[in-house]
């Protein structure tokens, strides 16, 4: 599903949400679901690559490994912190450390979770901006699956098995 779909289907849910003010709304539940998985494999992610391929590129004209991960909690940082209503620039983009955007990764998730943490069926469709409040938070969880997803071409051509399929980690 393309990026203006999904937009498009948290649209019309939104409106939904409205309708159904009083009971919980499954889209919420199942995209904060959504959310926590791939911060469950980000964060897997982070931890699980050596520090020396931090510098990795899989093609010269793309980020490293380390600018791709402060990438992530850049755009976390500031989608995340645009739905809490205090839009906030994050700074893991100039990090280079693999201590530095772990902890980087690890400060947008906290924002995000809070992010999470506050959304409900009577603000869900609160426009921040352009997005409502869920759309926003659903854009988020559809860049970093998408960012994920060229995470773990980096894994495979480094011989690491990514962590949303490495079966040993029992997930």
């Amino acid at each position: 599903m393309t990026r203006s779909s999904l937009l498009m289907l948290a649209a019309s849910l939104c409106g939904v949400c409205s309708l159904h003010a009083q009971t919980t709304n499954p889209q919420i539940t199942e995209t904060k679901g959504a959310y926590n998985s791939i911060k469950d494999y980000l964060t897997r992610a982070a931890a699980a690559m050596p520090e020396a391929n931090y510098g990795f590129k899989a093609t010269p004209d793309i980020r490293t490994f380390g600018a791709l991960l402060g990438h992530i909690a850049d755009h976390q940082t500031l989608y995340c912190s645009t739905a809490l209503g205090a839009r906030q620039q994050g700074d893991a983009a100039s990090k280079t450390t693999k201590a530095d955007l772990v902890a980087a990764l690890a400060a947008s998730f906290a924002k995000c979770d809070a992010a999470w943490g506050s959304i409900t069926d009577a603000n869900a469709t609160e426009m921040m901006g352009q997005r409502s409040k869920l759309g926003t938070l659903i854009l988020d969880v559809v860049h970093s699956n998408e960012e994920y997803g060229y995470m773990a071409i980096y894994f495979r051509l480094k011989g690491i098995v990514p962590p949303s399929t490495d079966k040993s980690a029992g997930k």
